[in-house]
């Protein structure tokens, strides 16, 4: 067995053994962390501070404004990719009817964009893994916000079995992107206030 020293006192001590699986995942402890896996690996993150939440919910307005009426944004959803492959997107956007049929796990099929929010503790994770985890599981966009510059926001479009090189758009200039669906944003309004 696993053992995790989490944030608060005490330990945790996870089921199973490396390399884990999602079946293991299902049998964690509801700690307050965030579980995926990367090939079997595990990425243990806290639950998202504030700010972070802040720009989740902000960015989800926007899009759910923006979008045609058959897509619909989620946040923090399970994306089951392999069964060594697990990730929980801060933010996705899907057709709505596969919304209802789902169940507890998404499939990378049907994804149309997935949206991570760096934060000390992910910024690694989001730059690369997630890169190349998103592209390899055929996810046509990917977009990367990092609060500290900001936020900037850093936009990915699938080529092939890759993404190419991001576009940046950092506080204080309109990102105007057409896909996967026509919306104008600054990323500097993902901070602001109520």
């Amino acid at each position: 067995m696993a053992t995790i020293e989490p944030a608060s006192s005490g330990r945790t001590v996870l089921p199973g053994n490396p390399p884990y699986t999602v079946d293991d995942l299902l049998k964690f402890p509801d700690d307050g962390n965030r579980y995926e896996l990367f090939n079997g690996s595990l990425l243990v993150s806290p639950a998202p501070t504030p700010p972070h939440q802040r720009i989740i919910y902000r960015l989800q307005r926007i899009l759910d404004d923006a979008m045609p009426s058959e897509l619909e944004p989620l946040s923090t959803i399970n994306l089951r990719v392999t069964d060594k492959n697990f990730y929980i997107p801060d933010l996705v956007v899907v057709p709505e009817d596969s919304v209802e049929s789902v169940g507890l796990m998404f499939s990378p099929r049907d994804i149309l964009l997935a949206v991570e929010v760096g934060s000390p503790s992910t910024t690694w994770q989001d730059k690369s893994l997630k890169t190349i985890a998103y592209a390899s599981a055929g996810i046509p966009h990917y977009w990367r916000i990092e609060t500290d510059e900001g936020p900037a926001l850093y936009v990915y479009q699938l080529s092939g079995d890759n993404y190419e090189s991001p576009t940046a758009y950092k506080a204080g200039t309109l990102a105007e992107l057409t896909a996967p669906f026509p919306v104008s944003f600054d990323p500097a309004d993902l901070l602001l206030r109520r």
